[in-house]
């Protein structure tokens, strides 16, 4: 039997929490009120991160704790009683970038697990087995590595090793960028970034004030720094035989549709592996069709592969916008099953139009609907977002469970 990686999901907040837990993940990642790299993420305090990790070890999923911000020597004051407080809430890991966190860690709280970050930067073997010396339990490989160099670094260290599989890259290295403090004042490495490589950018000559030139590389267009989404969904097979024992999956400021989407995706194609097998005789060479489709009703800046096959070129960007339009866009959450389910709105529906239940694997259940009703009975032709609905549809909602997602297709409208 195959054995697969852990999938490592974001948990900007309890709902994101629950969702991706719903479907299917193995472990969460979040963060607390300090010393995280999501200052914008709804953060959890002491008591929300006590109780997100009971919620968590009653499924059975593991809880880590971002500590990732590079500290301040004016920032190292209470660190001590911080991670004493995580320790308390139950983390069963702690995320460090910054050897001097790392140190106080060791001395704290030396039963919990560290989890190197990304923006440590392992790029080789040597510092691989620098950081596991200095009491790392597992490695999360800079996202600039090659398949090859991922290899490498599996063959020279029994650590942990996790990788970035899908979501936002950052156009600096590792995501250690001074940009936005230098544009906006607000540090990315204080967990503050204003993601300034999204930003459209145009050029304006000294002499000319007011008189605005496009900056082009080339007729696409003006997002300089604007690169696409790493998706390493169709190269599963090659992680997993190549022993990366978590795959981690970026979003802890995405939304809960998109957290759960995703989430489910991958657990569906992991499982699909399980299934199949990776080499056996007549075992499939890709996923199917169904994988992709699903791809793409996820919104996203468009898919790059990144560093696995070798540096990104030009096709890796996203020259002409911000992002790229999707074609579906979240409708609400399940609160309550049955054949007419309670929904809380995400965005406006109304009689008559086809919705879709994600359900387990790749199970997307269309319905119509024929009524809607707020909680008292009455009926409503349309419904607004954060509104506690419930919805009569054809065919009826009976496999529709508590927290899963419904969508429904927007063709044209912006992701």
């Amino acid at each position: 039997m195959i054995l697969l990686p852990e999938l490592l999901a974001p948990a900007g907040n309890l709902e994101k929490l629950q969702a991706a837990i719903h479907y299917g993940a193995n472990a969460v990642y979040l963060g607390g009120t300090r010393y995280s790299l999501r200052a914008h993420a709804g953060n959890f305090t002491a008591a929300e991160l006590a109780n997100a990790v009971r919620y968590a070890h009653g499924h059975g999923v593991k809880v880590y704790v971002t500590v990732n911000a590079f500290a301040h020597l004016a920032d190292l004051a209470d660190l001590p009683a911080y991670l004493q407080t995580l320790r308390e809430a139950g983390a069963d890991a702690l995320i460090i970038a910054d050897p001097g966190v790392l140190a106080v860690a060791r001395r704290t709280v030396p039963e919990l697990p560290i989890h190197l970050s990304t923006q440590a930067n392992v790029t080789n073997a040597e510092s691989a087995r620098f950081w596991v010396s200095q009491g790392a339990k597992r490695l999360n490989l800079a996202r600039e590595l090659s398949l090859a160099e991922i290899r490498a670094i599996r063959a020279a260290t029994h650590a942990e090793l996790e990788l970035f599989t899908h979501g936002a890259l950052c156009i600096s290295y590792s995501g250690r960028c001074l940009l936005s403090l230098y544009l906006t004042g607000r540090d990315a490495n204080q967990g503050d970034c204003a993601h300034p490589c999204r930003y459209h950018y145009r050029l304006e000559e000294e002499k000319r004030p007011g008189q605005f030139f496009p900056v082009e590389e080339d007729s696409r267009g003006t997002y300089l720094f604007n690169a696409k989404d790493l998706c390493l969904l169709q190269r599963l097979p090659d992680l997993i035989a190549l022993g990366v024992d978590s795959l981690k999956l970026e979003g802890r400021m995405k939304s809960v549709y998109y957290v759960g989407a995703i989430v489910r995706l991958y657990r569906a194609a992991l499982d699909y592996w399980r299934e199949h097998g990776l080499s056996a005789p007549g075992a499939p060479t890709a996923l199917p069709p169904a994988f992709a489709a699903e791809l793409e009703k996820i919104g996203s800046r468009g898919y790059t592969e990144n560093f696995l096959d070798g540096p990104p070129g030009q096709t890796d960007m996203l020259y002409a916008g911000a992002s790229v339009r999707a074609e579906y866009a979240p409708v609400g959450i399940v609160r309550e099953g049955g054949e007419m389910p309670l929904i809380e709105t995400r965005n406006p529906i109304t009689v008559g139009e086809t919705v879709e239940y994600l359900g387990a694997g790749l199970a997307n259940l269309p319905g119509r609907i024929v009524a809607i009703a707020d909680q008292e009975g009455n009926p409503l032709v349309r419904a607004n977002p954060n509104n506690l609905i419930r919805l009569t549809l054809d065919p009826p909602a009976l496999d529709w469970r508590v927290l899963g997602l419904i969508r429904k297709q927007t063709v044209g409208k912006a992701a």
